[in-house]
Order: structure tokens, then C-alpha cells, then sequence
């Protein structure tokens, strides 16, 4: 899980955290949890957080983004328009 949010691998990610669930309650019905299943557990959960902090941090990245293309859209699309005419003669 932390090298798929390091590589920005959402997916997989998502992946990962869906196939933790099941797992995790199989452990739980087995039984108390021994002291190095807490321990791996604090290490999966620790893992979790930070995964969906970075998830977080990389949603408001892009929201930025298409926000700032929203706002400029119409410049993009005089841009390519303009773009469009004055290359065509060139092309030709």
C-alpha cells in the first residue's frame, strides 16, 4: 500500500484497502489477537493513514487544477481556435 500511494497508484491502492477487509475480519473471528498481529496491524493502519493523506493532498492537487482550467476555459478554447486557423495554411 505505501508504494502504490508513493507511485500514486490509486488503484491499486483501492485495491489493497478492499482486499484488508475481509481479511481483517477473518483475523478478528479467529480470536484474540496475538501481540504480533496488533503490532502488523498498527504497521497496516499507520500505512492506511498515510495512503489516504496522500490520496487526499493529490484530490486537492487536481481539484486545483480543473478549477484553474474551469476558470480559463475560455481562453483555451480561443487559444486553440486561434491555433487551429493560423496553422492551417502551414499544414497545407
Amino acid at each position: 500500500m505505501q508504494a502504490a500511494a508513493a507511485r500514486a497508484d490509486w488503484n491499486r491502492v483501492e485495491t489493497q484497502v478492499r482486499a484488508l477487509i475481509p481479511a481483517l475480519h477473518a483475523l478478528a473471528q479467529q480470536g484474540p489477537w496475538t501481540a504480533a498481529e496488533r503490532t502488523a496491524l498498527e504497521r497496516v493502519r499507520t500505512q492506511h493513514v498515510a495512503a489516504a493523506t496522500a490520496a487526499a493532498v493529490a484530490t486537492c492537487a487536481l481539484e486545483s487544477r480543473l478549477e484553474h482550467m474551469r476558470a480559463n476555459k475560455e481562453g483555451w478554447v480561443a487559444y486553440a481556435m486561434y491555433s487551429e486557423t493560423e496553422l492551417d495554411p502551414i499544414q497545407e
